[in-house]
């Protein structure tokens, strides 16, 4: 019985190979044909060889990835806190990611509010009051509040487009 299972699980662990033929086709196997040059994809199969060249370069670069990527057994407890680590670090930068851009949007909103509440205000026809520096009051008259009105057009299509 043991003789039996060691046999199943060598023939299920069997290497697998890539290799191009004579004519130009990509080949998948377990045994390659002699005196070709063959490179190792280790032991996952494969579904189904790609139709062209370029598709063969694209599995190839992703057999070569995951190959990177395999890992022999289970993970060691550092390696298992350093994958934690690093999720957790992914995971703090898209929340500030995500936070920044909350905060632009909402920035924009309230500034875009705010042009449009500036250009209701010029375009009302009402008295706009502005202050010196001296704190002396005075008010805007057509020709000024026309061009604040051109101002405030500008800020509106800026902040709410």
């Amino acid at each position: 019985m043991l003789v039996l299972t060691l046999a199943f699980a060598a023939a299920a662990s069997a290497q697998l190979y890539r290799w191009v033929d004579k004519d130009g086709k990509v080949r998948y196997g377990d045994t390659p044909p002699p005196g070709v040059k063959t490179r190792s994809l280790g032991s996952a199969p494969v579904a189904a060889p790609p139709a062209s060249g370029d598709e063969a370069a694209k599995d190839d670069a992703a057999n070569n990835a995951a190959a990177k990527d395999a890992h022999k057994g289970p993970l060691t407890p550092a390696e298992q806190e350093q994958a934690f680590r690093k999720r957790q670090m992914e995971a703090r930068k898209a929340q500030e990611k995500e936070d920044l851009a909350r905060k632009d949007s909402e920035a924009k909103q309230e500034n875009c509010a705010r042009a449009r509440e500036a250009l209701a205000t010029y375009e009302s026809g009402q008295r706009v009051a502005r202050t010196t520096p001296q704190g002396e009051r005075y008010y805007l008259d057509d020709d000024a509040r026309a061009s604040e009105a051109v101002k405030a057009r500008q800020a509106v299509n800026d902040w709410c487009s």
